[in-house]
């Protein structure tokens, strides 16, 4: 086996390589929200992560030995960090998607799923500002907007606070880049 050479190594590095920093991420929230049309997590999600599935195994005895087989998939939770704005725009929006959910007065709420379930997107874009890759999360809904810290001691710095998100599941699409498209790592397409 010969050695591998940088050269190699950038040759196989495709547009540079993806960056973390370049994405968008976007959320329908319910229509019964005061204000969710702004658009505003466009630009003050400032951390996401591109989801994860996790296909749990089942261990199958057999003569002393274990056979492992595939089981049922399950989607971690998705959390989001937001910048808050001195309106609170955001944070208004999450508590009063999670406040019909279930009111804090009286245990009521919204009773359909498809009322407080909604889909989000990320985008992962390239240096040209073109997507490279989109996630689709369906049916999410908040189950924790956390807390923001207050502080004498804070300087400098804008509050932000993180948001949990329960995913029924997700697929991936290929963008609209010119490093997107192509093939997964089996050789299938990629959904469009």
């Amino acid at each position: 086996m010969s050695l591998r050479t940088i050269t190699e190594f950038k040759n196989k590095l495709t547009g540079g390589g993806a960056r973390p920093n370049l994405f968008e991420v976007s959320i329908t929230f319910p229509t019964t929200l005061v204000g969710n049309n702004s658009d505003l997590e466009r630009f003050m999600v400032k951390a996401a992560a591109l989801p994860a599935s996790n296909l749990g195994p089942i261990d199958v005895p057999f003569r002393g030995r274990i056979l492992k087989i595939a089981g049922d998939r399950t989607f971690d939770t998705w959390t989001i960090t937001v910048l808050n704005d001195t309106n609170f725009t955001l944070r208004h929006a999450f508590e009063d998607w999670v406040n019909q959910i279930n009111n804090v007065g009286d245990a009521t709420g919204l009773i359909t799923p498809a009322s407080y379930m909604k889909d989000a997107y990320v985008k992962q874009l390239d240096r040209d500002g073109s997507i490279l890759r989109t996630y689709k999360f369906h049916d999410i809904f908040p189950t924790n907007v956390s807390q923001i810290e207050l502080s004498y001691d804070t300087t400098d710095s804008i509050e932000e606070f993180t948001v949990e998100m329960q995913v029924q599941w997700w697929e991936a699409e290929k963008g609209d880049g010119p490093a997107a498209g192509g093939d997964d790592i089996t050789g299938n397409p990629l959904s469009s």
